[in-house]
């Protein structure tokens, strides 16, 4: 039976009932559905997406990268007796902390979100990161704890809402995407880290400018009282703060966002739901579909067909993942990340050999010391960083995530290794050189790889949960290399770097061995989700099945007719 056509629609808000009330099997209209956002051409709504999806990231790679400088303003204000610098276990403390949270968040907003849906949390972990972000920024010392201990705790809250973005985004920019350019559209948004970067060294720089006279005045640390002390406080909090700012643009759209369709057939089983919030998606409007439209939908539906997923359940899920075909998978994307990550956070331990290289090591003016330090990571970041990103979004639906990935871990245990054992024979502008090279191949390989494929290669009713736990991986060897490794590099000599090649050699290592682990991932180019999930996890190919099954009705149909 068909659906009577209502009149209205528009380009902003469509008429969903006249696109789908023609369609009594549910199943079908799942697979007309899902076929209509699979092969939607590149529009506007896909560019709206990435934004929203990229604040996420964004906000992390910016705060990442800005306590690299505040870190260094911090020591002026607080630690002025210290030799205005901080206790290195002050420092671990602070970059640490951001990563422990963050892998709590990935767990546990991976997980929530297959349990109640993307939408309903979706815009929650925004909140927690503008929470976390300026709580940094007003925080302040008392009699009773210190401002590292304050400034630890905002961080852990802050790193909490930046896991919980990095499934939630993920999967559902994949679920939204078109096929032929999601890898894409899913390393757009990824490569909004590279924006962070660069903006965090910018806002870092104008407001090192802002205070440019009253910083001059002092020609070394001791120097800088009173009022430097006073503008430097207010520039870190500036630096810290600003990160919100993009945030709270996005939160509207995030909170606005319609459940992504998959979700919805999949895992809710609302069938009608989701074939209207795939037309609110491409018509660009906010939110899920209206109520009424969406009752039209089930009305128009006279013979209720069963829609046959397999139902998700904590059995179900370690049963599936026990078994070594479909394990095998998570080793490789999570493991890929773990090692990926302890090369991508433990190359920033050469940064201060690469900036002296550059011409733009520490001095002992305070207005210098902190302008060389945002002009100089503001030169490493578009020299390497921004375009492997870019060049990662040009070549992933061509050349392919799975290659991209195993050459990329493959020239990075080159370039290492020549880092590591020939650290004591190459020049500095050479260091430089093959510093460039490898954030380059860290960006443009591996590190957008292992985002991209969790969130394209697991059936929808575990996409989120995988991909978080993929994502905690790399974050737990974010901090072995933080915390585990890097202090290997004074070995020996205290405040020196004189095992620093060895720890290189040890990096080469990771990436040798993420080479290999490589080899268990999946290639997801230019298939459709359903179609990787039936090749990969034996599912059902409910697609194929439900046109058989339709067009036998209709074959069944036309043959009463015939015999009447």
């Amino acid at each position: 039976m068909s659906g009577i056509k209502t009149p209205g629609g528009n380009a902003a808000f469509h008429n969903f009932v006249n696109d789908f009330a023609h369609i009594s099997d549910p199943n079908e209209r799942r697979r007309l559905a899902l076929e209509k956002i699979d092969n939607a051409p590149f529009g506007w709504y896909h560019v709206r997406a990435i934004i929203v999806a990229g604040i996420g990231f964004f906000t992390d790679a910016y705060d990442i990268f800005a306590i690299n400088i505040v870190v260094t303003m911090l020591g002026y204000v607080y630690f002025h007796n210290s030799g205005s610098k901080l206790p290195t276990n002050s420092d671990t403390a602070l970059k640490v902390a951001t990563s422990g949270g963050t892998v709590v968040g990935q767990l546990f907003f991976g997980w929530l979100a297959d349990v109640i849906g993307r939408k309903r949390i979706y815009g929650i972990e925004l909140i927690i990161i503008i929470v976390g972000t300026l709580g940094q920024a007003l925080s302040g010392p008392s009699q009773a704890i210190d401002i590292i201990g304050v400034l630890t705790f905002w961080r852990v809250i802050m790193g909490i809402g930046i896991g919980g973005d990095y499934p939630l985004s993920s999967i559902i920019t994949s679920e939204f995407a078109t096929t032929k350019w999601r890898g894409a559209i899913m390393g757009a948004v990824f490569a909004n880290q590279g924006w962070g970067q660069l903006a965090a060294a910018i806002v870092a720089l104008c407001t090192t400018a802002g205070f440019k006279n009253t910083l001059k005045a002092a020609n070394t640390a001791a120097m800088c009282a009173n009022n430097c002390q006073t503008a430097i406080d207010q520039m870190w909090r500036i630096t810290i703060g600003f990160g919100a700012v993009p945030a709270c643009i996005a939160l509207y759209y995030r909170l606005t966002i319609p459940e992504t369709p998959r979700y919805t057939f999949d895992v809710a089983r609302e069938l009608e739901k989701g074939a209207a919030d795939i037309q609110t998606y491409i018509s660009g409007a906010y939110g899920n579909a209206p109520s009424e439209e969406i009752k039209a939908l089930r009305d128009a539906e006279a013979h209720p067909v069963e829609l046959d997923v397999p139902k998700a359940s904590w059995k179900d899920f370690w049963g599936h993942f026990s078994q070594w075909k479909y394990g095998s998978i998570l080793i490789g994307t999570a493991g890929s990340w773990l090692l990926l990550d302890i090369a991508f956070y433990g190359l920033g331990l050469n940064n201060s050999t690469i900036l002296a290289a550059i011409g733009y090591a520490g001095q002992p003016n305070v207005y210098t010391n902190i302008y060389n330090v945002c002009v100089g990571n503001l030169i490493l970041i578009c020299a390497g960083g921004i375009p492997g990103y870019w060049f990662s979004v040009a070549t992933l639906d061509i050349i392919g995530r799975r290659t991209l990935q195993i050459a990329g871990f493959f020239i990075l245990t080159i370039l290492f290794c020549i880092i590591g054992f020939a650290y004591h024979k190459i020049s500095g502008h050479g260091l430089l050189a093959l510093y460039v090279l490898s954030q380059l191949f860290l960006n443009w390989g591996p590190n957008t790889t292992t985002f991209i494929i969790p969130g394209e290669c697991y059936p929808t009713r575990y996409r989120s949960t995988a991909h978080g736990i993929s994502a905690a991986s790399g974050k737990i060897g974010a901090i072995i290399a933080q915390t585990a490794i890097a202090p290997l590099r004074t070995r020996g000599c205290p405040g020196g770097t004189c095992w620093l090649n060895h720890v290189m050699e040890i990096f080469a290592l990771f990436m040798l061995i993420g080479f290999l682990i490589s080899f268990l991932v999946p290639e997801t180019k230019r298939e459709t989700l359903e179609h990787i999930c039936e090749r990969l996890h034996d599912e059902t190919n409910i697609a194929r099945r439900n046109t058989e099954s339709s067009e036998e009705r209709k074959s069944d149909g036309e043959g009463k007719v015939a015999q009447v």
